[in-house]
């Protein structure tokens, strides 16, 4: 189940790749952004590793930032889903799955490939914060706090919303600093003290 989020492999993630021409062309987009960049990533190197022409290209994007956008909708889209089917264990109790976001957290870092966060890297090519680009890596975060602060809130946290961005800040610290350093034991330190927050936000609901 974890495999599709974790594991950047054949697609950044490991998405399967589609059969159709245009979703098979940002498939490739994803796993080639992902990996050297958007900027440093040419139109011609993704129609030859997507093997499919120019026209048909400029058939469905304007330009390559069209062709960006697309791609990080697309992905944002997916990474969502499943990271939430892996954090929504039906075994789980509300509480556990606030804790066992971390240990999707390392399992993702474990993976092959793993340069960081896909959306704190586009924000950061697209540093202007009206840009359409950066506004989809911003909403891919908000999205994500709203998603934590909702299973705060079934835990029966007072506050969900404050523990939603404690958590989600916990998140990205340790992926920028496992980006940077290597060191996956940012994850399971980032785990602990994501357990002293939970704990502490249950105990004013007592």
């Amino acid at each position: 189940m974890l495999g599709a989020i974790i594991g950047v492999c054949e697609i950044s993630y490991g998405f399967a790749m589609s059969s159709n021409r245009r979703d098979h062309l940002l498939d490739t987009a994803i796993e080639l952004f992902y990996r050297n960049g958007c900027h440093t990533t040419g139109i011609d190197k993704i129609l030859a590793e997507a093997g499919v022409a120019k026209m048909t290209l400029y058939k469905h994007f304007k330009s390559k930032e069209d062709l960006v956008l697309a791609a990080a909708q697309r992905f944002h889209d997916r990474a969502r889903e499943e990271f939430e089917e892996a954090v929504n264990d039906k075994n789980y109790t509300p509480k556990e799955r606030l804790i066992a976001i971390f240990d999707v957290l390392r399992e993702w870092m474990e993976g092959e490939g793993f340069r960081g966060c896909p959306s704190a890297n586009l924000a950061v090519q697209y540093p202007d914060l009206d840009h359409p680009i950066h506004q989809a890596a911003a909403d891919h975060k908000r999205l994500r706090i709203k998603y934590i602060s909702g299973l705060a809130a079934d835990a029966g946290v007072p506050n969900p919303e404050t523990l939603g961005e404690q958590l989600v800040l916990l998140i990205e610290g340790a992926t920028v600093m496992t980006q940077i350093t290597g060191d996956l034991t940012h994850a399971d330190q980032a785990k602990e003290a994501a357990k002293v927050l939970i704990d502490a936000a249950l105990a004013t609901a007592a």
